[in-house]
């Protein structure tokens, strides 16, 4: 074994003990693989702690999924890497976990919203959700190979992500970046609202993506949606989740940064529409609704005193 082959595992090791110690990967969850060449992989063991692995934990698979070397037995999952490997020759590296910030969208089908943070939009971009699909055999492996070429980060349905890179760490970041992404989004909904910069701002952002060397879906398209919708539609899978909890066009009026000069009540600016008391949003109630519900629960509430 090479020097360069002994290091990788113990830099697995060290990732696997971060997304134990992140709680991406409780007990035996999560697996990591690492290209070491076109036919060859390292990856980690299955039914072992990534908090708790060695370097002489970490098996060697081919191509295929084959183990062919290693004393413990290979992820069940490593399919799932490999649907990566094979139609992507610049990442070296892929993870499999379940941070619950993330995990929490993925298990709700909620689409992750674009143009609210412009570190995501550079170095994440749009991020689409895989169908689900009982883990473990190639259909599974199947869901996530619409998008690989298109990001480098995926939701799997009610179960977690995958993200890759051209090396460990990298890979490994973005983990982190989407599941960081996902709390502030959660934490800013319980705020009350989520504030989007436009769509000049998101392609001044592109354009600095573009410079800096990183792809993008938006890239491949002639007019993608710069917010908003997501680029990765009908052409790419059947299975298309629609906002629930970021609906951005039930943003009462006065929410969100919109760039557009005296918007008009009920017109769009920003991929936001604005409300006016003749359009109200549905979540907001009138105050005859308020009263209502406020008298009906004050009775049931005296009734039970009562009783």
């Amino acid at each position: 074994m090479s020097q360069n082959e002994q290091n990788l595992k113990e830099f697995m090791c060290e990732i696997g003990r971060r997304l134990y110690d992140r709680q991406f990967a409780a007990a035996n969850d999560g697996n990591i693989t690492v290209r070491l060449n076109d036919r060859e992989f390292l990856c980690t063991p299955t039914m072992v702690s990534k908090g708790f692995m060695t370097p002489d934990d970490i098996c060697k698979i081919d191509i295929n999924g084959t183990q062919i070397a290693g004393q413990r037995k290979r992820s069940s999952e490593v399919l799932l890497h490999l649907s990566v490997y094979k139609e992507r020759p610049d990442v070296n590296a892929v993870v499999h976990c379940h941070p619950p910030h993330a995990t929490a969208f993925a298990v709700a089908h909620e689409p992750i919203p674009k143009c609210v943070l412009p570190e995501v939009e550079v170095f994440l971009g749009e991020v689409p959700i895989a169908v689900y699909e009982t883990p473990g055999g190639q259909k599974f492996a199947d869901t996530i190979s619409p998008y690989v070429k298109s990001c480098n980060t995926i939701l799997l349905a009610n179960h977690g992500t995958i993200t890759f890179g051209p090396n460990l760490e990298n890979a490994y970041f973005n983990t982190e970046i989407i599941d960081a992404y996902c709390r502030i989004l959660i934490l800013s909904r319980q705020l009350g609202r989520v504030n989007y910069f436009s769509d000049q701002q998101t392609k001044e952002l592109l354009d600095l993506k573009k410079r800096l060397g990183y792809d993008d879906v938006r890239f491949q398209k002639t007019n993608p949606p710069m917010c908003g919708e997501s680029s990765f539609d009908n052409e790419y899978s059947p299975f298309i989740p629609r906002p629930f909890a970021f609906r951005r066009e039930m943003e009462p009026a006065g929410v969100g940064e919109c760039q557009c000069k005296a918007p008009a009540q009920g017109s769009t600016c920003g991929g936001v529409t604005r409300v006016s008391p003749e359009n109200p949003p549905p979540y907001l109630r009138s105050d005859t609704d308020l009263e209502k519900l406020v008298q009906t629960i004050t009775n049931q509430v005296m009734g039970a005193l009562g009783g």
